[in-house]
């Protein structure tokens, strides 16, 4: 709560006048994707600003894009506290927030003050499913979100694959997105829309994801996910603090492996002129470039932020200059 309060602060002048001198990205590192021109093509990931209240400050930073959300068409308050645990010899965190947040249509409302600003940065929304909602009827939930969302969105991405809300990884079946997504994409109109997926998939079933959202004409995938594994990821964090951590989604260092053959996969699979957007175990412009390199169009990162801080995203940029 203490670092949003410092990130909103930066998006008021002259706080933010101050920010951008020192963290503004260099020219050659805007990217054009989506219809959209990206400051540079590393952004914040969706959970770290759920409810667009610090995309101001966020863009200040030096961060290419903000996705906002997971934000639901229906207000929550997620999973009992604690539900974020810090695996610190791992450089990793386990959360199950179960997307806390204060539904699409306070977002709404945030989101379209920050596209009347004169300077901002590119503001993606990822939307997901109510926990109150049953899977039978989480088209119409999806829609509802999509409906007051997508008109104040640079794009929007469905996210199917948090592993925080029951139920919800059975949607990334081909069978039950199909008609998700058909939903989603007529809703959405002219707005690009993104699915998102988990690392856990099998690479049959991202073949058959990706071959439906090129079907469907999405306009792209971000790969991915956290994960719920914990066995083969190389931790050395204390089994025990590990298990007392207990279920939920795992970020960071130890997934970057998995979401790298995810990526690669993926782009394998995909036209060029198709966004596929890398997260998962980025934390340093060598990373960032690795996953431009193997095929990313744009690249996210979260959890690095709790290690590395407020100027991640300006160490990241000046790197990838340098590069």
């Amino acid at each position: 709560h203490a670092a949003m309060l410092v990130i909103r602060l930066l998006g008021f002048p002259p706080f933010s006048w101050v920010a951008r001198a020192l963290t503004k990205p260099d020219p050659s590192l805007r990217v054009q994707t989506l219809g959209l021109t990206f400051d540079a093509p590393f952004g914040v990931a969706a959970g770290f600003d759920k409810d667009a209240v610090g995309v101001d400050g966020l863009h200040a930073l030096g961060f290419g894009h903000v996705e906002v959300g997971t934000v639901t068409a229906i207000p929550q308050t997620g999973n009992p506290k604690p539900r974020l645990f810090r695996l610190i010899p791992d450089r990793a965190v386990v959360n199950r927030m179960g997307f806390n947040n204060h539904g699409s249509y306070a977002a709404a409302g945030r989101l379209e003050r920050a596209r009347r600003r004169r300077h901002r940065t590119v503001l993606g929304v990822n939307i997901g499913k109510s926990r109150i909602v049953d899977v039978e009827n989480a088209v119409v939930d999806y829609v509802t979100s999509t409906r007051l969302l997508a008109p104040v969105a640079d794009y929007l991405v469905v996210n199917v694959s948090s592993p925080n809300t029951p139920g919800l990884r059975s949607l990334q079946a081909v069978e039950s997105l199909r008609p998700l997504l058909t939903a989603v994409k007529d809703a959405a109109e002219d707005t690009p829309l993104l699915v998102k997926i988990a690392p856990d998939l099998s690479d049959d079933d991202i073949r058959d994801v990706t071959a439906l959202a090129l079907e469907l004409g999405l306009q792209g995938i971000v790969a991915t996910n956290t994960t719920i594994a914990r066995d083969d990821l190389g931790l050395v964090t204390d089994p025990a603090v590990v298990t007392a951590a207990g279920a939920g989604g795992l970020s960071g260092k130890p997934l970057a492996p998995r979401a790298l053959e995810v990526l690669r996969l993926v782009r394998s699979l995909v036209p060029d002129s198709f966004c596929v957007i890398s997260a998962g175990g980025v934390e340093t412009a060598a990373d960032v470039r690795e996953r431009l390199d193997a095929g990313a169009t744009l690249v996210q990162g979260y959890t690095g932020f709790l290690y590395r801080g407020p100027l991640w995203a300006r160490q990241i940029n000046r790197g990838l200059v340098r590069a």
